[in-house]
């Protein structure tokens, strides 16, 4: 038997996406984590950087205002020792100017060329190395500088550097500017002539100007005296602006940078780090793999449990047979399948029929182990593609999907029956039980679910009605019967909640016949569209569908109520089975004496021996309560049943009614003749009254008589009529004389 395949989607496709979704949300938090982290080192390390190339860049420019500073200084320690001032005032001024300054420039200047010039840019002494220079070396220095004395224009190029000094004995100016060539250092400084010399008088305010290549040793001792890597003047800009400074030339624009490699004390903390870093990285690298694996583990874990929930709930858990939800589902599938494969199908209901038996004997373990058994057997008897499965409690269904139908249902059905009538060892016991079948085809039949069940439903139910033990096929027939049930049920449960039903009631009268001593209370049904309908067609119905206890009621409080009347005439009532085992029959039929005010020793219930056959304790229970409150109980129908005296001796009746089909076709010296005269003897014997039902005939009057019967009750004296008749019956004297006379 292939298991069926049940198409509802479980959870598994929602634990992969939850697990998916995890392991990303895991994975963008370690990866933000890690950027975090990556990023505050690198924020650190950049701004160690940062800060160190600053104060390097402070320092460099700290070095260049030194040096500025220096030559400052020494232009004016120049100016203050006064011994060029001196040579001012000579009779030859210009030639001890030249001399002086030859003498003093190694000494103080240290310059490449010092010259001593004019404000319109005469040159008055100069020197270049050891050597004297004239004008045409000061005219080569002007491209320089175009702030220097006699240079054209004396505006102010944005790129120079510009630094004034006002004091004693003048102010100085320093520039560093690139020609494309090379990069020079010039200074300038005022120089005051004593007053009254003759240069004074001629040319006014001089000027001492220096200049200075910068080359590579000077930069090399800017580079070890102030720890700075790599001082270097570079014709290409450096990207980095706080490893450079521009250096101007004489037309403004800029041709030469300054630069240097600044310290990155981050960077040699982040290869310190680094390891750490990594460690960290491999860390929380390692977390994530772990939680990733348990992750993927309580995944595969979940959809395990998922799988066995699934088929859990798609399996029966005692008979381990598919269950009612997985057999609807197969016959769904199987049901969409029949236009296509223009084939067809059946579906099988089996109710065991005496599985109640066995569990009320043998226990609920004894009925488990039943219904394991009768499961194993069933998978057994069925071919590969069918389904079994246990539709409720002692229930089971089939869909046959393979096979001819019907014969190949009614094979299985009858290797069913065949099976399932073998005994069964249940607790060391051997047990045997039987089934019914209902069977319903698809597509003669239906073709949907729902009332492919119900007519197979509706056929298991002709079974059980018709014997048990027998599998029936769904015939249209049935479905009329069952529908007129249904209207049946609809339509009584509505007449007894509007008090549409009628009383009757047969006269029982005395052995004479003169007397009425008593009268039978009968149910009637008038339906406003069918008319009256017979008892035989309404009781049973009543029975099956849980409607009998509410008549029951409905007779005996109406029948109490109208029979008040009748002083001296007791009434009958006859009690169903289920009626009688209800757990409040007896307190109801107190509260209806007491609620009507009827006198209990004036009622006599008619009981059948079904009553006491099934629970015969609790049967004398009940009757020996009633009885304790007055009312009267008759075995109705004696004779037809198991007619046991030990029901006589051991049950307090008071009142046995021979059948009617003993008088039926009696004939005074045949049989039925012999048991009724059996009967009432044995009745009279036990102090019983004897009642005889069915009396049509004047013979059977007088027979009935001659044998001792108490009382009769038959058409031949009246059948059943309503209250207002029986009114008319009792105000008579004697009032079937004239029908026994004539009779």
């Amino acid at each position: 038997m292939l298991s069926p395949i049940v198409t509802k989607s479980t959870n598994a496709d929602a634990s992969a996406r939850m697990l998916k979704s995890s392991v990303a949300t895991l994975g963008c938090a370690f990866v933000m984590v890690m950027a975090a982290a990556v990023a505050v080192v690198l924020g650190i390390t950049s701004d160690a950087n940062r800060l160190e190339a600053e104060r390097q860049r402070d320092r460099v420019e700290a070095a260049i205002e030194s040096q500025i500073r220096l030559r400052e200084l020494r232009f004016q320690s120049l100016a203050a020792s006064g011994e060029l001032q001196g040579s001012l005032a000579g009779p030859d001024p210009l030639e001890t100017l030249q001399t002086g300054l030859a003498q003093l420039a190694g000494r103080f200047l240290e310059f490449e060329g010092a010259y001593i010039v004019s404000a319109s840019g005469v040159v008055f002494a100069g020197i270049e190395g050891n050597s004297p220079a004239g004008q045409a070396g000061y005219e080569a220095l002007k491209h320089f500088s175009p702030t220097l004395p006699g240079s054209p224009d004396l505006g102010d190029p944005p790129m120079r550097r510009l630094l004034d000094l006002r004091g004693d004995p003048g102010s100085a100016s320093w520039s560093l500017t690139h020609d494309g060539i090379e990069t020079v250092s010039v200074m300038m400084i005022d120089m005051e002539p004593r007053r009254g010399s003759l240069l004074s008088q001629l040319a006014g305010p001089i000027k001492v100007v220096g200049y200075r290549r910068v080359d590579d040793s000077i930069l090399s001792e800017l580079s070890h005296r102030y720890r700075i890597s790599e001082v270097r003047i570079m014709r290409n800009m450096p990207r980095d602006p706080l490893a450079r400074r521009a250096i101007p030339s004489a037309d403004g624009t800029v041709k030469a940078w300054l630069s240097w490699v600044p310290d990155r004390p981050g960077d040699a903390m982040l290869r310190q780090f680094a390891w750490a870093l990594a460690g960290v990285g491999l860390t929380f690298a390692g977390i994530f793999a772990f939680v990733v694996h348990r992750l993927r583990g309580a995944a595969h874990q979940i959809a395990i449990r998922e799988s066995q929930i699934q088929r859990l709930a798609g399996q029966d858990e005692l008979s381990l047979l598919p269950n009612r939800r997985t057999f609807d589902v197969r016959l769904d599938q199987e049901l969409a399948h029949l236009d296509r494969s223009k084939s067809g199908l059946a579906v099988m209901l089996i109710d065991l029929d005496r599985f109640k038996a066995v569990n009320d004997t043998y226990g609920h373990t004894a009925g488990d182990e039943l219904i394991r058994q009768v499961a194993q057997r069933l998978s057994k008897l069925v071919r590969g593609g069918d389904t079994v499965a246990r539709i409720g409690g002692d229930e089971f269904g089939i869909i046959q999907a393979h096979g001819q139908f019907p014969a190949g249902c009614a094979a299985l059905g009858e290797r069913i029956l065949a099976s399932l009538t073998e005994p069964f060892t249940i607790m060391g016991v051997a047990t045997t039980i039987g089934c019914s079948i209902g069977i319903a085809l698809a597509p003669q039949d239906a073709t949907d679910r729902e009332t492919l069940l119900r007519l197979a439903d509706t056929a298991l139910y002709q079974s059980k009605n018709g014997g048990r033990n027998r599998f029936s096929f769904f015939e249209t027939q049935m479905n009329r019967a069952l529908a007129l049930k249904r209207m049946v049920e609809e339509d009584l449960r509505r007449a007894i909640a509007n008090d549409e039903l009628i009383l009757h009631y047969q006269p029982q009268v005395s052995v004479d016949g003169a007397t009425i001593v008593g009268v039978e209370a009968l149910v009637r049904w008038n339906h406003p569209v069918h008319g009256m309908v017979p008892p035989a067609e309404f009781i049973g119905i009543a029975e099956e569908r849980g409607l009998i206890v509410p008549l029951s009621e409905w007779v005996l409080r109406r029948a109490c109520e109208e029979a008040k009347r009748w002083d001296g005439i007791r009434l009958a009532v006859n009690v169903s089975p289920i009626q009688f085992r209800h757990k409040d029959f007896v307190s109801n039929v107190i509260n209806v004496l007491a609620e009507t005010g009827f006198d209990p020793t004036r009622l006599e219930l008619e009981l059948t021996e079904g009553v006491v056959v099934d629970d015969a304790d609790a049967a004398e229970a009940a009757m020996m309560d009633l009885r304790a409150h007055g009312v009267g109980l008759a075995l109705d129908d004696f004779g037809t049943g198991y007619s046991s005296l030990i029901y006589l001796r051991r049950f307090a009746f008071d009142k046995i009614k021979i059948d009617r089909s003993f008088l039926e076709y009696m004939e005074t010296t045949g049989e039925s003749a012999i048991l009724v005269h059996s009967i009432a003897h044995l009745g009279r014997a036990l102090g019983l009254r004897v009642c005889a039902e069915g009396v049509e005939t004047a013979e059977q009057h007088r027979f009935l008589q001659a044998i001792g019967c108490h009382e009769l009750q038959g058409f031949l004296f009246s059948p059943g009529v309503s209250a207002d008749e029986i009114d008319q019956l009792l105000a008579q004297d004697k009032p079937f004389a004239k029908i026994l006379a004539a009779a």
